[in-house]
């Protein structure tokens, strides 16, 4: 009996010992359960839009699925820990076009200010430059910055005056002949104009002041007629004066010639453009012409003036051709009218009488080659 007792303690004893040894494992269990399987706030920032969510998930992309925010392929997300819970921001990809020079450049960005991104971008504005948004404006996706360089110029150039005719009666010829008296010749008036342009083409041109240099003299032509003189001036047809004799039917004049399509004529000190604008030059000299692009080894998009480089941008030797300088330039056999240009960029090959002139494509440049040329400055 005294045997079964002591068994019997000894037994609880044992079971008491392995309970307290398992309490402690038990707990610890039971608290690392509670951690594991509690909630977890996340503070969402997605933009302008923030939003708080509280989840059993801790992966951040599990965390943005629950939320219901999709990512794009390029878009992507950070993490950090601020006022006691997790913060997850939101980065997603903005398309933005940048118009400049003609041009149109696409960029990819995830947020920043107008500058940084125009910086980034190593676009370099100068005081004549202007952009559509504010520099510390954000960027946003969509988003369209157009640069656009603005200059003013003063330009003296000189047009010419026309004249008129007249017309007198002469009984001494027969009728319905003509007889020039008096040869009409053209007068010039000098203009002064502030012309404005942007991104290298015209925008507005104020003439400030004009000065007369030559009036017109007008043509004087007798007609062998005793009718009244027409109301309506008919076109004038020189004769030499002849023996009154009747007079006999004359062959119809035959048609003016008139320029190819896409030919400018060139006069002394006058160039009227296929389009119809008139120019004045104050010299005409010989150059060869060589062709370039930006994508040409040693060149960017910017010329050496700091302007964006585009057709009209040509590459001179400064000590020959000053910057700013503007011309008219036309390939000797004829087959480039290369048109306006400014002198705006240089190259350590460019010397003396010899010019490169920019083209949007290599090919063009490939096809243009080396030619003679003839340069017109303009007034």
């Amino acid at each position: 009996m005294l045997e079964c007792s002591y068994l019997i303690r000894k037994k609880k004893t044992v079971l008491a010992r392995a309970a307290a040894l398992l309490l402690p494992i038990v707990c610890i269990v039971l608290l690392l359960a509670q951690t594991v399987f509690a909630k977890n706030t996340y503070l969402i920032n997605d933009g302008g839009r923030v939003l708080i969510h509280t989840t059993y998930a801790t992966d951040p992309a599990d965390v943005l699925d629950e939320a219901g925010l999709k990512l794009g392929r390029d878009d992507t997300y950070t993490t950090q820990n601020s006022l006691g819970m997790s913060e997850i921001t939101i980065q997603r990809r903005q398309t933005v076009t940048i118009l400049y020079g003609g041009k149109t450049l696409t960029v990819a960005t995830y947020g920043e200010t107008v500058e940084s991104l125009l910086n980034r971008m190593e676009f370099r504005l100068t005081e004549n430059d202007t952009v559509s948004e504010a520099m510390s404006a954000m960027t946003y996706d969509g988003m369209t910055l157009t640069i656009s360089r603005e200059i003013t110029e003063e330009e003296t150039y000189t047009l010419p005056v026309a004249y008129e005719t007249e017309y007198c009666y002469d009984a001494s010829l027969a009728e319905g002949q003509q007889v020039v008296l008096t040869q009409g010749a053209e007068g010039q008036i000098r203009y002064t104009a502030s012309v404005h342009y942007v991104d290298g083409r015209e925008v507005s041109r104020t003439v400030t002041s004009e000065t007369l240099i030559s009036q017109p003299v007008n043509a004087l032509i007798a007609i062998g007629s005793l009718a009244e003189l027409p109301e309506y001036a008919p076109t004038p047809e020189i004769v030499e004066p002849e023996p009154v004799k009747p007079a006999e039917p004359k062959p119809e004049p035959a048609p003016e010639a008139t320029p190819t399509p896409g030919t400018p004529i060139i006069g002394d000190g006058i160039i009227i453009t296929p389009d119809g604008e008139t120019l004045t030059y104050t010299r005409a000299e010989q150059f060869v012409a060589t062709a370039y692009h930006n994508s040409d080894p040693g060149c960017t998009e910017w010329t050496a003036t700091g302007t964006l480089c585009r057709v009209g941008a040509i590459a001179v030797d400064p000590k020959v051709i000053p910057y700013g300088t503007r011309m008219y330039i036309v390939t000797n056999d004829g087959e480039y009218i290369y048109g306006i240009a400014v002198a705006e960029d240089c190259g350590g090959a460019i010397k003396g009488n010899r010019v490169d002139l920019y083209f949007d494509s290599v090919d063009e440049c490939w096809t243009f080659g080396i030619r003679d040329c003839t340069i017109y400055f303009l007034g």
